[in-house]
Formats: C-alpha cells, structure tokens, sequence
C-alpha cells in the first residue's frame, strides 16, 4: 500500500523525508500533523481544567459542585458542546495515525517495526502510570499504551476496513452503556444503590475529596490512588478501550487517506465542518436538553445520555480537524500555526507541563485552590497556560531538538542517549 509520504504535499505542511536511523528527524516531520496535535492539547486543557479544580462528580453532573447559572452555566454548555471528548477524539486519531506513520517509515529502511513500538509502548505505560498514581489521575498515557499495543497489528490494514473496525468498536461501548439503562432496574439493591451514590455523592463526600486535595502530595493519594486505578480497570474496560480504539483506527484510517496530512480537497473538509454542525451538535444539544429535563438524574447521564455526546463528538471532532485543515490551506494565521506546532512537537512534555502548573495551582501542595474556583475562573487558568505554552514552546525548539520527555522517552526506547541540543545552535 502507497504511503501517503509519497504523495505531494504542500511544502509549508510537510518536511522532506531523510534515510537516517533513529528517532524521527526534524525534516521527516509532518507539520500538519504537530498543529493538529498542538491544537487539540491545548483544547483538552478546557476540559481536564474541571478535574483538577474541583470533585470528580462534577465532571459529568455540572451540578454536583459550585454554582451552576449565567455564565458558568454557559461556559458549561459551550465546552460541553465544543470540547467535551473532541479535542481527546483528535489526539487519538493522532496517535494511530503515527502508529502508521512510523511503521511506514521504518519500513521503507527496511528495519523491524514490532520491537521499537512495543518499547515504545511499554515506556509510555510507564509514563502514564506514574503520571496517574503520583500527580493526577485523569491520566489517558495508560490507556492509549494499552489500546497503541494491541492496535499495531492493524498497521497495513485498509482505509475502509479500520473504519468499519471503528465503528465495531464504538458501538460495542455503546451497547455496554445500553445494557446497564436496561438492566438497572433488575441490578441488586446494594449495587444499585452504590453507583447513585457514585454517580450523586453527599456532600460530605465532596468535602472530603476537596479537603484531601488541598492537603499535601500524601495526603492527595487518598483520592488520587484509587480514582486512577479505577479509571486504568473498570473505566478502561467498559468505555475507554472501545472508545479510544475506535478513534486511533479511525485515525490510522484518515492518514492513509490523506485527510490528516493536508492532502484531501477542500470540499472534503467543508462536509467535515458541515457534519459537525449538522450532526454532531445537535445529538449533543439533545443529550444537554435531556439532561437538563431530567434534572441530572442518575443513571440516565451516565448511560443513555452521554451515548449522546459518544457519538455526536466524533463529527465535531472531525469539524475541528476540518477548520484547522483550512486554515492551514489559506495560510491564514501562519504565526499562531506556527506556534501550535511547536505546541504539538513537544506534545507529551506540554500534556505533563499542563498537570504540573495545574495541580500547583489548585492542590494543597501549591495554592490549595481546589473546590474554591468556579468555571469563569478556571477559564482563566486555561488562557494563561495557553499563552505561557504557546511562547514557551518555539522558544525551546530554537536551542533543543526535543521536549525534555520527549527526549527521555526516545533515549529510554532506542536504548541510546539522543542529541539534545539543536545542530545549528553553536
């Protein structure tokens, strides 16, 4: 099958290929694909921003802390509509696609693919362990290690097979949500009662995550350990393994198109954008007018309401990809591009940097804000990270070759400490 680095492509999109071995060059790199993943990092932030300002609960139910009118309430809606599961949906799809990516390469030097990604994945299992267990644990490194190893199999397969593969596995995620709607009501009394209050905690029970949060690092393990092993189990198996699966073959699937490298026409990400508009925001709308209705009852916005944005965000996300495509197309806006690449290059150093300024900000161990911000607030510390990364970003890539986790991780997989600093830095 024809890699799509063999096609032509714009050249401010797209480096030139280079024969050396090791770690990805800068001149391999696809320049499209670092905007796109520095655009939907920075776009996480707007959601993850909730879980580490305040209790878990209130991430699905907006109503389960603070005050919830005027402009919360339409943040709330906005990034619910915009953001919710988008911006994760393009970074996995970026992440399959360089399952492809560097498969593609390595092959075409005729090198072995199976031992450098399953080192590869093994490290950044690691990362992502110590990343959920030590700092926050909405870690997702852990998952896309889980989902990354067993999905290199499908590498060589066709653009529509690893779509139809896709779709198998979303809807698998949503029949399990649709079984536990219909089967609730027959649940033990006691595993019933159990998931409400997961779902609906008392009060006390949100004073208690709070208190432990605004406490130091210790002190935080109490919440923080059992939340990520319960999101690297039950979650895992129940909603993330389908739903990230089915991303990173879609992903794979849109980079042998073409349509993630700035290769497809522009009609093709106009009915993207369109889709997104016409499909994707209104199932979500539904979703928020039902839950709204219902008054956030539980368990109805766990399983039968969120299949809504489970489905709808993928359109959107494929919306967003679309704009950015575009953008990129018209030349518009080259300066902020350019600095989201830059963002992107360094992807897995800015996600960590993003938990590192974010807990200091709001746990105990930094200014113990936790619980005390509301969403007007915490937009305020997303504009600010936005800003520090986007500088901070090109600044770094003018001296370093890499991220400083960037550069642990390709040292730790090739077994061999990689050059640092940029060749045309004296």
């Amino acid at each position: 099958m024809t890699s799509p680095e063999s096609h032509t492509r714009p050249a401010h999109l797209v480096g030139s290929d280079n024969s050396g071995i090791g770690p990805t060059s800068q001149q391999e790199r696809i320049e499209v694909l670092d905007v796109l993943r520095g655009f939907a990092l920075l776009g996480i932030l707007t959601m993850n921003i909730g879980s580490f300002s305040m209790p878990s609960a209130a991430y699905m139910d907006p109503t389960a802390w603070g005050e919830f009118s005027g402009l919360n309430m339409g943040l709330w809606v906005t990034t619910h509509l915009f953001a919710d599961l988008k911006f994760m949906a393009i970074f996995s799809m970026l992440f399959g696609a360089g399952l492809v990516l560097m498969s593609n390469r390595r092959s075409a030097r005729g090198e072995k693919t199976a031992g450098l990604h399953l080192r590869r994945m093994f490290w950044l299992l690691v990362f992502g362990l110590l990343h959920a267990h030590l700092l926050w644990p909405g870690d997702v490194l852990v998952w896309y290690a889980l989902c990354g190893t067993v999905l290199f199999a499908f590498r060589n397969v066709g653009p529509r097979t690893l779509i139809s593969l896709a779709l198998v596995s979303w809807s698998i995620g949503s029949l399990i949500l649709i079984t536990g709607a219909l089967s609730f009501q027959d649940w033990p009394p006691e595993e019933a009662a159990q998931l409400i209050a997961d779902l609906k905690p008392h009060q006390e029970v949100l004073l208690a995550e709070v208190n432990h949060y605004r406490g130091g690092w210790l002190e935080q393990m109490n919440v923080r350990l059992p939340t990520a092993i319960e999101s690297e189990t039950a979650i895992f198996a129940s909603w993330a393994v389908w739903r990230v699966s089915g991303l990173m073959l879609l992903g794979m699937a849109l980079f042998k198109l073409g349509i993630l490298t700035g290769q497809a026409e522009s009609r093709t990400y106009r009915r993207m954008i369109s889709a997104g508009l016409v499909v994707g925001l209104p199932l979500i709308g539904l979703g928020i007018q039902r839950n709204f209705a219902a008054a956030w009852a539980a368990p109805d916005f766990l399983f039968i309401n969120s299949l809504l944005n489970y489905w709808g965000s993928i359109p959107v996300a494929l919306g967003w990809v679309g704009v950015v495509m575009l953008t990129l197309k018209s030349g518009l806006a080259l300066d902020l591009t350019s600095r989201l690449s830059a963002v992107g290059r360094l992807a897995f150093t800015n996600y960590i940097l993003q938990t590192v300024i974010c807990t200091t900000v709001f746990y105990g161990h930094g200014l113990g804000l936790f619980g005390s911000i509301d969403r007007s607030g915490q937009l305020l510390v997303v504009f600010a990270v936005w800003g520090f990364q986007l500088w901070l970003s090109p600044l770094w890539l003018r001296s370093f070759r890499f991220g400083p986790l960037e550069w642990l991780w390709r040292s730790l997989v090739y077994m061999k400490v990689q050059p640092m600093r940029n060749p045309s830095v004296p």
